[in-house]
């Protein structure tokens, strides 16, 4: 039963976060239903319709609804959107979260606490200028700031990372860009579970600096045992994305769970006690939270911690056959605090590879147990791998758009000694803490975690084993799960009916990859994409890709994730020139030497690198039915442009406002 729950409440979730149903409608229709369940509970026949399930099933559905609707909170009377965001107001904000700064800017997610000195909920983006003088901002900090709230921006290319989208499955709507002279720190503010443990995470990172730790070494011990990722060099994470084993890099299912085993053994010698197991359990799960909190509490470890803590309680009870009901019933709980989790990768994925292990590698197992221990142990870690692969493959080849082949190297090698890894280094942060780390412990860890490096490193130069910018779409995502079910039902009872359905697979499979091609034969597309100091137009045949740039170096990531969401084969660079025919429609590019057109009939006029023109004369006199800006101008140059074209009546399009635009071929 914990596995259908589970499902509704996922489904009430869905339906509440893209409807936006507000949080109202599902508590009402929750509160009719529970007589109605009270009802069917006293008068549920045997035989018939199933009444009382279906009526819980519904009330489930309904809180999900509910609980995604109260953590979004856009539609709750309080919530600061409801306010005057076209103005600087006055903000009281208490900092949640410390994101990762890039070279430009340090970014916060913080909690709005009052606006204008009136209550106000809801949470924001708080982007402020990176500055080495001025200290950063810390969990549970409380700031008044003198700001504008901004509305999040699309992405402004097609098929680029959808940023605003991103945000909003986390309930971020807006941001504040300001400087740190805009803001005032509270002497003093409230603390909270999170914000004590990111400070004693700190403390502990600031301790294990005083030791003398490689730099690359140190950045991977902090992610490896405490989730802070923010020091590992490009390198050494690429190195590790290539090699399949990105997720040691974050304290997730696979650290916990080894850890759950580690603690599980240790606390052994309490079973020999009166009410001895109960015991273990509730030690297991202490020094689990423990964990989490010398972790800093993050969402991720949060997550996984609260998983296997109820995988201690499933392994207390001794029942293997409610393993399924056991997960299922912590993702329900879960889901039930957060329901927000439900969009974040991390969660899809840990929940994905969990419920693949515990599926598939029994089945692996009675495929084939070989006698040899040697043999067997690494058929046991391969069956692991193997597992916890297939049930996060498709999730991974949509979000990422590649496939690491040598995985299955990188974990035989390194799971291994993970156990070891993890359990020294808890050793190690608990000496450090007393100031009682031996030098000799500290060169032996360090060597270990080098030697780790090394091995990731050298199965990413294995280059030609990485698959990448492969093709998936949200429907291959759906088909591709059915698929590796249908494979695994199959092998495991090779009859007819699992034969039926996984030929059906295989055949929904190849018909939508086969649509897709007639359909991509079929296409073309005339795009101006954006990018800053740089004109790039792409013109999109069937899955040829020809790219028209006045700086074909400084394209960014434009071309490739075009090229991969449309199946593109061939690209070819040709350099920008001054006029284009859109079907039976022109195009006139006028750069910064600002010479007029011959050819005075003109459809679209696109003004590139700040030509020093009369616009409205040049409009006078070629009459386009619009004028186009991209990201090579200057912006005090389009302000003045937009405003002559909205005088005349003619439509403009910037891209660094509306992003990229696509030239219709039949009826612009």
């Amino acid at each position: 039963m914990s596995i259908k729950l589970t499902v509704f409440l996922i489904v009430g979730i869905v339906l509440g976060f893209y409807l936006d149903i507000a949080p109202r409608i599902p508590f009402i229709v929750i509160c009719i239903l529970f007589p109605v369940l009270y009802f069917t509970y006293k008068r549920q026949a045997r035989d018939g319709i199933p009444f009382f399930e279906l009526t819980t099933l519904l009330i489930t559905t309904s809180l999900g609804m509910l609980v995604v609707g109260l953590s979004l909170s856009n539609n709750l009377e309080n919530h600061y959107s409801h306010y005057n965001l076209t103005k600087d107001q006055s903000w009281e904000l208490q900092v949640k979260e410390v994101l990762k700064p890039n070279p430009y800017t340090q970014r916060y997610v913080v909690e709005v606490e009052g606006l204008e000195q009136k209550e106000a909920t809801g949470k924001l983006l708080l982007s402020l200028p990176v500055d080495s003088i001025k200290k950063s901002f810390k969990i549970d900090d409380e700031l008044f700031v003198f700001s504008k709230a901004e509305a999040i921006q699309p992405p402004l290319n097609p098929h680029q990372f959808n940023y605003k989208g991103y945000l909003k499955k986390q309930g971020i709507f807006h941001q504040i860009r300001t400087n740190h002279e805009s803001i005032v720190v509270q002497e003093t503010s409230s603390s909270t579970m999170a914000g004590l443990a990111s400070n004693f995470r700190e403390h502990l990172i600031a301790k294990l600096k005083e030791y003398p730790f490689g730099k690359d070494e140190l950045a991977v011990i902090q992610a490896l045992l405490l989730g802070q990722r923010d020091d590992i060099s490009e390198e050494t994470y690429n190195n590790y994305s290539k090699a399949g084993a990105i997720h040691i890099l974050a304290v997730s299912g696979l650290h916990v769970g080894i850890l759950l085993f580690i603690f599980q053994f240790l606390l052994s010698p309490l079973e020999r006690f009166p009410k001895g197991k109960t015991l273990k359990l509730v030690g297991v799960v202490i020094l689990l939270w423990s964990y989490a909190f010398v972790a800093g509490l993050s969402p991720s470890i949060v997550r996984a911690v609260t998983m296997f803590s109820f995988v201690a309680y499933a392994l207390y009870l001794n029942r293997p056959t409610n393993a399924f009901n056991i997960i299922a019933l912590s993702m329900w709980f879960i889901l039930l605090i957060k329901p927000l989790f439900l969009f974040q990768v991390g969660f899809q994925m840990s929940y994905a590879a969990v419920f693949a292990i515990v599926w598939i590698y029994p089945k692996l197992q009675r495929f084939w147990f070989p006698e040899h221990i040697i043999v067997r142990k690494t058929w046991q870690l391969l069956s692991v791998s193997l597992a916890a692969q297939l049930g996060v493959l498709p999730v991974s080849l949509f979000y990422f758009h590649q496939f690491p082949a040598l995985f299955f190297v990188s974990n035989l090698l390194i799971i291994p000694f993970l156990g070891l890894i993890l359990g020294l280094g808890i050793l190690i942060m608990a000496l450090a803490l007393l100031n009682q780390l031996p030098t000799f412990l500290v060169v032996s860890y360090n060597w270990v975690i080098q030697t780790m490096n090394s091995i990731v490193g050298w199965v990413a130069q294995q280059e030609e084993f990485v698959i990448k910018d492969i093709p998936f779409d949200g429907v291959q995502l759906i088909l591709g799960y059915a698929l590796v079910i249908f494979v695994v039902v199959f092998l495991s009872y090779p009859k007819r009916k699992p034969a039926l359905l996984l030929c059906s697979g295989i055949i929904a499979f190849q018909t939508w990859s086969i649509w897709n091609h007639i359909q991509l034969r079929q296409k073309e597309a005339f795009v101006l994409v954006h990018r800053s100091r740089n004109t790039i137009l792409l013109y999109q045949s069937g899955n040829a890709l020809q790219i028209y740039a006045q700086d074909s170096l400084n394209v960014g990531s434009i071309v490739r994730d075009y090229s991969v969401a449309e199946r593109i084969k061939t690209i070819d660079n040709t350099p920008l020139k001054n006029s284009y025919s859109i079907g039976q429609k022109k195009l006139y590019i006028m750069d910064s030497l600002g010479i007029y057109p011959e050819n005075k009939n003109q459809d679209f006029v696109l003004l590139t690198q700040s030509p020093k023109i009369n616009l409205e004369r040049l409009l006078d006199s070629v009459r386009p039915k619009m004028v186009l800006a991209d990201g090579s101008n200057y912006p005090s140059y389009v302000s003045r442009w937009k405003r002559t074209c909205a005088q005349k009546e003619i439509p403009f399009h910037h891209t660094g406002e509306k992003g990229h635009y696509v030239f219709d071929f039949d009826t612009d």
